[in-house]
Formats: C-alpha cells, structure tokens, sequence
C-alpha cells in the first residue's frame, strides 16, 4: 500500500516544534484523536471529505499527492502516523495511546475484512496469529508499546489510554486542549466533545472509512475497486471477550507476558493502564 518512495517522503519529513503527531498503533484510537484534534484547532471544521485530508498520514502522504510541509487549517498542524519510538520524526509534541491489546486485535480484524481480506475467508484466530505475531507481522503492537513508553512522563508527549478516553471524552478533549495550547476552557473543547462522540461519528462514517486511500491504492495491492471498510465499528472496550476464543485469549496472554511483562513487570494490560492514571 505504502510505496518505496513513500516510505522514503515519510522519513524525510521534518516537522515544525509546534506540530503535533497523534502515533499510535492501528486501532488504538488514531481517528478518534484525529477528530478531536481536527475539531479543537479548527472550532469544529467538518469541511473534509476523509479525516486523512484534515490530518494527513505521514507514511501515506506521498501516495495520496499530499505535501507535508503545507500549512493545515487551523493551528498547530497536525499529523498521523503509527511509527514506533525510533521511526516517528523527532523535533514536536506527540499524542500517544494505548489500548488493550485483545480489543485492538479484534478491531483490526474487522477492519481488514473485506478489504484486505475477503470477507469471512480469515478467521479472527488465524488473523492474529499470522498477523499480528507471527513472522511477518506488521509490526508488534507490544514492541510498539515499550518504544513509546519511555515518553510517556517527558513534556513533549501526552500519553492517553484508550479506555480513560472512553470512560471521560469531556475530561480527555481538555487534557488534549491544553497540551496542544487551545486552553482548556476555549469555547471549541465543547463542539471538539460532541464532535468526536460515537454517535455524531457514526452519522458522518464516510468521514472516517479511509474511501480516498482504497480509492488511489486498491488496484496497485491487487484488490477490488470497490474494496472498503470504516474506521468505526462499536467503539467499545472489552468486545474481545464476546468474540475471542479461549485459546486465543492464552496466545496473546502469553505474548504479554514474554514482551510487557518481562520488560515493565506489569502482568496484565489493566495493571498497565493503572500506572499510567494520573
């Protein structure tokens, strides 16, 4: 999907001190954080046809003709990416978030259903096994973690999780508000909160469902034109354990164990979010 010279437009960018990158792992609240962002530097702007457009994706930019080095609308610019530590382009501020590792394996099955994947073809136990761990996994999510991690307390980085998100979205926009320097009482945290709940987001799904990205890249990675998925599925927490079987459920237990736990010592995702709770 991401060309060799894509990849090589990414890591040449520079940003400027006040930009700000939302790095985050796929499915761990990336668009979610786009709209917040997008909604407070802007005062609730919804004049884009994809968030992608509002808040480009670094690694893709290239491929979709976008320049990096453009001013954005609204102040400070703001971009996407899921590098981890030692990849992103260093020099701003950065938005990081973290999310149970089971629910973000069961979002990003059922967002490559049916694009990536033929609908119903992969089973969401083989689709973590071979993609999310297996020898030509697309990064690891838990690698990915413990790179970030490290910043979580520096100034440059505000460090959320996904869950505390879903439990205070009026108390995260504020928290995002301040770091980006919209000040936490500024009249767009309000339309920044009801723009980036559930279900105003789901009202506008054609803004979030990546159309313009399968639109330039299905036929260069061999899918159908008309190939598609959205970025919103349920936005709820905790859904692997309706749809995840038991075997499974080990696999990525002892995955943990071997990657967070023998690095942090935290045994267990949920002991991971405490300490990073104010």
């Amino acid at each position: 999907m991401i060309t060799a010279e894509g990849a090589r437009y990414a890591a040449a960018f520079r940003p400027r001190p006040d930009d700000v990158l939302i790095a985050t792992y796929p499915k761990a609240g990336t668009t979610w954080m786009q709209q917040i962002v997008h909604g407070l530097r802007t005062g609730g702007a919804m004049d884009f046809e994809e968030i992608t457009e509002a808040v480009p994706w670094i690694e893709m930019a290239y491929d979709l003709g976008q320049d990096l080095s453009a001013d954005h609308a609204g102040s400070p610019r703001a971009f996407k990416t899921h590098y981890d530590w030692p990849h992103v382009p260093k020099g701003c501020r950065y938005i990081y978030i973290i999310r149970d590792p089971k629910d973000v394996a069961v979002s990003f099955y059922h967002f490559m259903d049916g694009w990536f994947l033929e609908p119903g073809s992969v089973t969401l136990e083989t689709f973590v096994r071979e993609k999310l761990i297996g020898k030509r996994a697309a990064g690891c999510y838990w690698r990915h973690i413990l790179s970030w991690w490290p910043r979580r307390t520096q100034s440059d980085c505000l460090f959320l999780s996904y869950e505390d998100m879903k439990e205070d979205l009026p108390g995260t926009v504020q928290r995002v508000a301040a770091f980006i320097g919209i000040g936490a009482e500024a009249p767009a945290v309000e339309i920044a909160t009801q723009q980036a709940g559930f279900d105003f987001m789901m009202r506008h799904g054609s803004r979030f469902d990546d159309h313009i990205i399968a639109e330039k890249r299905n036929a260069a990675c061999g899918l159908p034109e008309d190939a598609r998925s959205s970025k919103l599925r349920s936005g709820q927490t905790g859904s692997h354990k309706q749809v995840m079987n038991q075997a499974t459920h080990e696999l990525l237990d002892r995955v943990w164990q071997e990657t967070i736990g023998a690095a942090l010592g935290y045994a267990t995702y949920q002991e991971l979010r405490e300490a990073l709770t104010p």
